[in-house]
């Protein structure tokens, strides 16, 4: 079997699925539903209306992010944390790949599974919850992730090699 993995440096908390499973699958659910807030609910509706025809659709974007990043300020100057999990375990992910992914160094149970949060490197930043199974004490095979932070984990991995081949490209000038 080969598995194509590639570096790239993610941080990511978790934990063994079986111990607190009830509370990851909720996390995991309210991750998956964090950007179906009230502003992508009404820019959805604008668009289904075709109200958003005449905007500028990367602009429109955009706005919607800055409202999101003050809706976070005024939550941090209020101190209104956003409640996740405890997760027991904290690692650095070295490499990965579409379905796979590796650690620096950990100690994973082979055919156990784990409930997981990283905080994906792309815009906009966001946690993203996943279930994995350890293939090896290192090795982890993605069982379960939403829709959307699938596209963004596979347009990461793309991004990463893009970026391998340039600074391979570059050592060679």
């Amino acid at each position: 079997m080969s598995i194509y993995l590639i570096d790239a440096p993610i941080a990511i908390s978790y934990g063994l699925q079986d111990e607190n499973m009830d509370d990851y699958t909720r996390e995991y659910h309210q991750l998956g539903q964090a950007d179906d807030g009230e502003l992508s609910k009404w820019l959805q509706s604008i668009k289904s209306k075709g109200e958003a025809n005449d905007s500028d659709p990367v602009l429109l974007n955009l706005m919607i992010e800055l409202h999101r990043k003050i809706d976070n300020l005024e939550k941090m100057m209020k101190q209104e944390e956003p409640k996740r999990v405890s997760l027991p375990f904290y690692g650095d992910i070295s490499r990965i790949g579409f379905e796979h992914f590796e650690f620096l160094t950990t100690e994973l149970e082979p055919e156990k599974l784990y409930y997981g949060r990283l905080d994906m490197p792309t815009y906009p930043k966001r946690d993203v919850g996943i279930f994995f199974e350890a293939v090896t004490p290192l090795l982890a095979k993605i069982i379960k992730i939403h829709d959307k932070d699938q596209r963004a984990w596979n347009l990461y991995v793309r991004s990463r090699e893009r970026v391998l081949i340039r600074e391979s490209k570059e050592a060679k000038s």
